[in-house]
């Protein structure tokens, strides 16, 4: 059969083509009107972490920053796609559950039930500035013009995208404390070895002193003293560091392997002090038998005074982390009512239906044309 013939058989039965098309359109569309459940969606977008977040890591802890920045980085400077994760989380979905009662809802028997049409309700979207759209889809019976409240289904749409939003924040908060409590108590057991072991080298260096008098000791070696402890201070921060990274990034993290390097520079650097190199004028191998003593009691001093006072500051760092209550997500456009239905598209869907009921119905007429059913074919129009 060709194209013009095709046509003709159309155009033959054009009457009932477009009767049939007429009619089923317009019960497409008023069953879309009036029967149909209307759909609302009310997005909230938010920002992604902040440039200054992001930083974090190695030069947030040397500048002073929190030790837990560097465990598996605080939530804060997660990025966008692991909030995404979250936010289609079980855990989130039970806040946003037990919040609003969706168990009643959704006409469910557990939580875990509604957790779950709650999840296919829910809508994720990340743009290429990382910026996360989400919305939850909120539908009316049928017979939505009559049975349903509209403006309440609208409230209620906003509700639960924001709810979600409150969902992420919570998770934030609870992941970000219980990090800083793992760190601050990490920390206390370093800061106990570590003032026992200052104490016991004040003690060593007051015998010292006690027995042989207070010795002088030339500029230059006070100066490589103070050198070499603070290069052992860096040397027993990195490893800190790293025993805090160890139990969650593997082996092959780069983050590991940058602070073991770091560690390995730095106790090249620190051997430095104790073989005698040209890279320092005066080497404590080099200093008489008395005065070396001495210097080493000092040094030893200077260094665990030096952790200690670090480790103290990081602790109440760790402490106050852990039990602060600030915001973790930054909302960029809350939530609102919105205006119009996202659904049903009743315009666009009775075109559609429209020409796919003619498409329908010309196939049958063209196959009838062609006698390939077994009816007498009518007369022509």
């Amino acid at each position: 059969m060709t194209l013009h013939d095709i046509i003709h058989t159309i155009l033959l039965y054009r009457n009932p083509i477009l009767k049939i098309t007429i009619t089923t359109s317009v019960i497409i569309f008023l069953v879309l009107l009036f029967i149909y459940p209307i759909s609302y969606k009310a997005p909230v977008t938010i920002l992604p972490p902040s440039d200054q977040d992001q930083m974090g890591g190695l030069r947030g802890i040397v500048s002073g920053g929190d030790v837990s920045s560097l465990v598996l980085g605080n939530l804060n400077q997660s990025s966008s796609q692991i909030h995404i994760e979250i936010l289609k989380s079980r855990t989130a979905a039970e806040h946003v559950v037990t919040k609003h009662d969706l168990i009643k809802y959704y006409d469910t028997k557990t939580v875990y039930d509604a957790c779950n049409k709650l999840r296919n309700d829910l809508e994720v979207d990340l743009s290429k500035e990382m910026i996360i759209t989400l919305y939850v889809k909120v539908s009316t019976g049928f017979l939505p013009l009559f049975l349903a409240d509209l403006d309440s289904n609208k409230k209620f749409a906003a509700k639960l995208s924001n709810s979600y939003v409150e969902a992420l924040d919570k998770i934030n908060t609870e992941k970000i404390s219980y990090k800083a409590r793992r760190t601050r108590e990490y920390i206390e057991e370093q800061l106990i070895i570590t003032d026992s072991l200052l104490s016991t080298a004040e003690e060593k260096l007051m015998e010292f002193k006690q027995k042989n008098k207070t010795i002088a000791l030339p500029e230059q070696l006070k100066s490589a003293i103070e050198s070499s402890a603070e290069i052992k201070a860096e040397l027993i921060k990195t490893e800190i560091e790293i025993g805090l990274l160890e139990p969650n990034l593997r082996d092959d993290s780069p983050t590991l392997i940058a602070l073991r390097k770091k560690l390995s520079e730095l106790k090249q650097e620190y051997d430095k002090f104790e073989i005698g190199t040209e890279d320092y004028l005066i080497a404590f191998e080099d200093v008489p038998e008395l005065s070396k003593e001495f210097a080493d009691l000092l040094r030893e001093v200077k260094i665990q005074n030096e952790i200690y006072l670090l480790l103290q500051q990081q602790y109440y760092k760790e402490k106050i982390q852990e039990n602060k209550d600030l915001p973790t997500i930054e909302v960029l456009d809350e939530a609102i009512p919105p205006l119009k239905a996202s659904g049903p598209r009743t315009i666009f869907s009775t075109g559609i239906g429209g020409i796919f009921t003619f498409l329908l119905v010309s196939l049958y007429f063209i196959l009838k044309d062609r006698k390939l059913f077994p009816f007498k074919r009518e007369n022509k129009v």
